[in-house]
């Protein structure tokens, strides 16, 4: 059987009032949670990391409780799972990988991009971590580890990336504007 639009347009509106029907979710909260994932986007995550470069105590905040840390700068996470945030070191590297199918933090980082959710980024992740972010131009000293980190339907995660030398007393603003999707997930890193 093949699905049209209307079909599926059908089936969306169908689904939508059971839902309200049952007390489950109202249209209008259908329309909120649709408003709140739409907003999400690098730009929130880059907010994030900026703060946390500049603010030791929300730093701090942020590796505890990233979904708190979050809340903090008005990112919606009610109803969301938690969100874990490691931090980039001169030692240690995070990459972060959904092994299972695209688990995202979608709040801080949007929709997640579409090699993240490819077959051959879940393997080399996993595989070959360091040859895999040496193909995005992220070349790491012999002795720093890199540690995968899987992101799943039950806790999402983000990485806190080093920040860059040559950016002492940066604002916050600047400093989120060097700050890309990739630098968040650990497949880059920012660069002043």
């Amino acid at each position: 059987m093949t699905w049209r639009e209307a079909d599926n347009a059908t089936l969306l509106a169908g689904l939508r009032s059971l839902l309200a029907a049952k007390s489950i979710a109202s249209a209008d909260e259908i329309a909120e949670r649709i408003r709140i994932t739409d907003g999400g986007g690098p730009a929130q995550g880059a907010r994030m990391v900026a703060k946390a470069w500049t603010d030791p105590d929300y730093k701090a905040l942020m590796l505890a409780d990233g979904a708190r840390a979050a809340e903090l700068l008005d990112i919606p996470m009610r109803g969301l799972p938690p969100l874990g945030v490691v931090e980039n070191t001169p030692g240690i590297h995070h990459l972060v990988v959904c092994t299972l199918c695209s688990c995202y933090p979608r709040a801080v980082l949007g929709y997640p991009p579409f090699w993240f959710k490819s077959a051959a980024y879940r393997a080399r992740a996993v595989r070959d971590p360091r040859g895999l972010i040496a193909e995005w131009g992220t070349e790491l000293p012999a002795a720093t580890a890199i540690r995968v980190v899987d992101s799943t339907a039950d806790y999402r995660w983000m990485v806190l990336p080093m920040r860059p030398a040559g950016t002492e007393g940066w604002s916050e603003a600047a400093l989120a504007a060097i700050v890309r999707e990739g630098d968040m997930i650990g497949v880059t890193r920012p660069r002043a």
